[in-house]
Parts: C-alpha cells; sequence; structure tokens
C-alpha cells in the first residue's frame, strides 16, 4: 500500500470506530462523504485490501505481448525492413506484417534493444548563401562580439552594423558588455551620417525582442493581445525601421564574418596604436571605419541609396521612455526615485506624463506635446536621535582598475545645472543591467 492508502485507512477506521464523523473524514482525505460511506463498507468487508486499485500489478490491455516486441525486432533486424527510419518502419509493419501499432511503441521496443534509428543525427547540411540586397540602406545587419580586443584576458563587446548590400561597416562602438546604449550608439552614427535604413537584421537577444513574445497562444493572438516593445524597438519603430529577427547565426552570416576579420585585424591596430581603453578605442573606431570599407566593400547591384532624411530629435528616440502618472503637484516616482516637474501651465490634477531618459538630455517630461522640465523631489526627513558613526573598511577601486574598463562615461546632459543625481541616475539606467 501507499503512503495515501495508508493514511486513508487508519482515517476510516477511525470513522468506524466513531472517533471521527463521516463529514470529518470527507475533509480529511478530500473526498465526498458519499465516497467516505463508500469505503467505509468495503473496509468492513474486504479489509484494508479494499482500498487497492483491483487492476494493480496487472498488464495493460493495451499493452503488446513479449512475442510480438520480438518480432518487431527480428523483422527490423531482416534484410527487408534493415536501415528504414522508425516512422517508415511503424507504417511498413501494418502495410506488410499487419502489425498494427504506434510509433512510440515501435520507437521503444527499439530503443530497449539498443536499436538507434538511423535519423537520429541528420546529415549536415550546408547553409546556401542568400542574395545581397540590391540597394544600400534596405537592411542593416546589427549584432556584437565580446572578445579580447585589447589583448588581454578582459573581453569587450565591439556593437557593430554592415551593410547589407555593399558589405559597408556602418556603424562601431564598444562597451563592456553588450547592451542597449551601445545599440543606440551605432544607430546614431548611421543615422547621422547616411539617414534611417529601411530594416535591420538582428538576433533574438532581449534588447531586440520581448523574452514573451514566442509565449503568446494562438487564442491570445486572435483576442488581440500583444507583447510590449523593448526600448530599443519602441525606437526603431518611432524611426520606421522594421527589426527582422535572424534564427540562427548563418542568417546574419554577413556580419559574422565581419568579426571574424575584425578579431584578426583589429588587435593589431590596437596594438600598433597604443589602444588599451575603451574610450580610446572608440575614438579610433570612428576614423577606422572609412578605412576598413575602402579595403573590403563593395559595390551595390543598384547605386541608388535607400536611406531616408531624419527629422526627428534623436535624442528622444534613442532613450528610455516609460509612461507615469504625477499627482497634482506634479510629483511622481520613477527609477527607484522621487521627480517633481518645474515647468507652469499643469492641469492640478493627477496626469499621465511620459518620463524620458536621455543619455545627453537628462531626464525630460512630456505631457501634451509639450517639454517638461524634471528636478528631484525630496521629501523632509524626520529628525532623529545622533547615530554612533563606524568607520567604513570598504576599499574603493580607482578609476583604472581593470574591472572598471569598459564602463563608457555617459557625457552630462548640456545644462547650465547639472545634477549629479540624475547623472547617476542614466549611467543606472542605461549600464547597471551590463555592467
Amino acid at each position: 500500500m501507499t503512503q495515501k492508502q495508508i493514511t486513508r485507512y487508519h482515517t476510516i477506521m477511525k470513522s468506524l470506530e466513531g472517533k471521527v464523523t463521516v463529514a470529518e473524514a470527507a475533509k480529511a482525505m478530500g473526498v465526498s462523504e458519499r465516497q467516505v460511506t463508500r469505503l467505509r463498507n468495503g473496509v468492513k468487508k474486504e479489509g484494508a485490501a479494499f482500498l487497492i486499485h483491483k487492476t494493480k500489478g496487472q498488464p495493460s490491455p493495451k499493452a503488446i505481448s513479449e512475442s510480438i516486441k520480438k518480432k518487431i525486432r527480428e523483422l527490423y533486424q531482416s534484410e527487408m525492413y534493415k536501415g528504414a527510419n522508425f516512422l517508415h518502419f511503424t507504417e511498413l509493419l501494418e502495410e506488410h506484417e499487419e502489425i498494427s501499432v504506434s510509433y512510440s511503441t515501435v520507437y521503444t521496443t527499439l530503443s530497449e534493444a539498443k536499436i538507434d534509428s538511423p535519423k537520429k543525427r541528420r546529415r549536415f547540411r550546408p547553409h546556401r548563401s542568400r542574395k545581397r540586397k540590391p540597394q544600400e540602406g534596405l537592411l542593416i545587419q546589427i549584432d556584437a562580439s565580446p572578445f579580447e580586443w585589447f589583448g588581454g584576458r578582459a573581453q569587450f563587446a565591439l556593437h557593430g552594423g554592415v551593410d547589407d548590400a555593399t558589405g559597408k561597416f556602418v556603424g562601431a562602438y564598444m562597451t563592456k558588455h553588450e547592451c542597449m546604449y551601445g545599440y543606440h550608439q551605432i544607430m546614431r552614427q548611421i543615422v547621422e551620417r547616411d539617414g534611417i535604413p529601411a530594416s535591420a537584421y538582428c538576433d533574438r537577444h532581449s534588447i531586440f525582442r520581448s523574452p514573451n513574445a514566442d509565449k503568446l497562444t494562438v487564442r491570445e493572438q486572435l483576442d488581440g493581445k500583444v507583447i510590449n516593445d523593448t526600448q530599443f524597438g519602441r525606437a526603431m519603430k518611432e524611426l520606421g525601421v522594421t527589426l527582422i529577427y535572424a534564427r540562427s547565426p548563418q542568417a546574419k552570416g554577413r556580419i559574422e564574418r565581419l568579426w571574424e576579420t575584425l578579431q584578426s585585424r583589429l588587435v593589431i591596430e590596437f596594438r600598433i596604436c597604443g589602444i588599451k581603453t575603451v574610450e580610446a578605442a572608440n575614438a579610433f573606431l570612428l576614423d577606422y571605419l572609412p578605412k576598413f570599407n575602402a579595403k573590403f566593400a563593395v559595390p551595390a547591384e543598384n547605386s541608388e541609396k535607400i536611406y531616408r532624411p531624419n527629422t526627428l530629435d534623436l535624442d528622444l528616440v534613442l532613450c528610455v521612455k516609460e509612461k507615469r502618472v504625477a499627482d497634482k503637484g506634479g510629483v511622481f516616482s520613477f527609477n527607484g526615485h522621487r521627480w517633481k516637474i518645474t515647468s507652469g501651465g499643469l492641469p492640478g490634477v493627477k496626469f499621465n506624463i511620459e518620463v524620458i531618459a536621455s543619455p545627453t538630455r537628462g531626464l525630460i517630461g512630456l505631457y501634451k506635446g509639450r517639454l517638461l522640465d524634471i528636478i528631484p523631489h525630496y521629501k523632509p526627513k524626520k529628525v532623529s536621535k545622533p547615530k554612533t558613526e563606524h568607520k567604513s573598511k570598504a576599499v574603493t577601486p580607482p578609476d583604472n582598475h581593470y574591472y572598471k574598463y569598459g564602463k563608457p562615461d555617459i557625457p552630462l546632459y548640456s545644462s547650465d545645472l547639472v545634477d549629479v543625481e540624475i547623472h547617476k541616475m542614466l549611467v543606472d539606467i542605461f549600464l547597471s543591467k551590463y555592467a
């Protein structure tokens, strides 16, 4: 008997002895009172054996006999069926041997005899190269490559973009780890120099696509349920750039080959120029792109470029945007802090605003097309008894410590009043998850 059956038996016996009522026994076992009555009557007549299912220990009526299993193994190893995959062999058994069994039965029977299907490991199929796009700007492949770019053990992520039609290296920016800020920077380089591309080819990193995007059921999709865009996806939608998600590295093979080329060349270039920091590398890469393209880029099938001119403020696109509710005093919470709107003309009641965190503009609000100035808001602190100060023994590594390499400094936004706390918050939003 199982532990559950033993517990039920003791409960039924207590009920028979009058120690518990039928209702109490039913609640204890999680069954109906009618079921308790049935179990009591059965235990009175047959004892504890009544609680054991009558089919226990008996073979399943659906199970095939050992003689059939033996025949299936012999037939598969015969010259007639040798080498057939399991699914095909299941069909042949029914067609020629009048043995009607399921695929799972055949698979289990043969696997128990240490027989593997010839289709268990499929033959490698080489990937066919996709034809280049006909015009420059139709498709930009973007990716990041973690590598020991400075020759040591520390890895840094080089974010880059390559034009599919020409193979041009159109954007490059290095950070400590792959992050949204790095991709914002390469898109800024592309848009400011050439214009807005038609589409971008990327992998399925959570920077580009929500992990929940594949979890929607058909019913949820028919009901109109959607998954919110990531911050990068939202920015591309505002620019009118279509994001295409690759399902394998081979699908975006041009930029994968670009990394192979750069990993053999940039390390030497950095060594010759004495570059050992991310800041110096990013400055070097801006001049290196034209040199690299002059050697490796190819003419497009159609010489007319497809880039569109940009009319948007990139500072308000390549940023983090979130919706918040401000109280009638213009105070709201964002990123674990409270902030206050200093601009006038507020409605005087609770209202919805869009909070924009930009590395170049700081923290600003957007309400009905108006940009709002925002400052930190502090609550009055309660007067408390002075606490005994304890000297901290923590050691803060210097700025040139190797662990801090690659953390790009976000320049303070242009303003007459520089708020250090806002700057710290921007670094936290754009870099803390990846540092």
